[in-house]
């Protein structure tokens, strides 16, 4: 996401002069492919993920859990599925096909992160972008950014180009804790890792804890999803989704 002084505009005018109207290019391509195949994966993930739950649909602490064991979140049992087929991949009850899917793409989500990472740090994005500064971590500041947000008064003009400090903390929360925690928690639940890397599975106090915060960070995940589509459908869809596809993005106007 190009900040002001970087914007490529549309139109022949100084981006000081911004007031609202102009289209302006807002997500590099690598942004937006990044962001789209990441939806995919993590949709995918998340349906094969809910069939692997359904084998087991209870959470413990530690590094054992089983039927006699106390759980702290018990869902569903495999007579009575927790999640129905409509929302899990496959529709049908088949714990070794889901773990195929969820493995696959597990790849795909460990493999791109990296790279958009590594990408976003060699062309200066999170710094420019993604930095929370001093002034912005002040109590007043934040409280002033959720006021704006519940009563719907979103940037217009020049400064719409950049990210407000809610955005920055939920996707500095995402793409610096709830991925990353899904990705090492599904590391150390897998047995062959553990064999090779027992500190990993230590890391987060048992196979059994690890599998409760990989559970947690993938709710946390839905709720960011839904946040998400709740500010693009609120902020104006089309204009939102066009600058995911293309690009480009048409400033709001200022209003007098």
């Amino acid at each position: 996401m190009a900040t002001a002084p970087e914007a490529e505009i549309a139109v022949e005018a100084p981006v000081e002069a911004l007031r609202g109207g102009e289209l302006v290019r807002r997500h590099r391509l690598s942004t937006r492919l990044w962001h789209w195949i990441n939806a995919a994966t993590l949709g995918i993930m998340l349906m094969s993920g809910l069939m692997i739950f359904n084998a087991h649909p209870r959470l413990y602490w530690g590094h054992y859990g089983a039927n006699r064991d106390h759980a702290w979140l018990e869902l569903g049992t495999p007579e009575t599925l927790a999640f129905p087929g409509w929302i899990t991949i496959p529709s049908y009850y088949s714990l070794a096909d889901a773990r195929i899917w969820h493995f696959a793409f597990a790849w795909v989500l460990a493999l791109g992160l990296l790279g958009y990472l590594l990408r976003s740090l060699w062309n200066g994005h999170i710094r420019r972008n993604l930095h929370i500064t001093a002034a912005e971590w002040k109590p007043s500041h934040i409280l002033h950014d959720i006021a704006q947000h519940a009563r719907l008064r979103f940037p217009t003009g020049r400064a719409a180009l950049k990210y407000n400090v809610l955005q920055k903390i939920a996707y500095c929360g995402v793409l610096f804790g709830l991925l990353p925690l899904v990705i090492l928690t599904g590391l150390a639940m897998s047995p062959s890792l553990n064999a090779g890397l027992p500190w990993l599975i230590d890391l987060f106090g048992g196979r059994q804890s690890a599998r409760s915060l990989h559970f947690i960070a993938m709710a946390g995940l839905v709720l960011f999803f839904l946040v998400h589509m709740a500010m693009v459908l609120l902020a104006g869809p089309i204009n939102e989704v066009r600058s995911m596809l293309t690009g480009w993005y048409r400033l709001p106007e200022e209003k007098s």
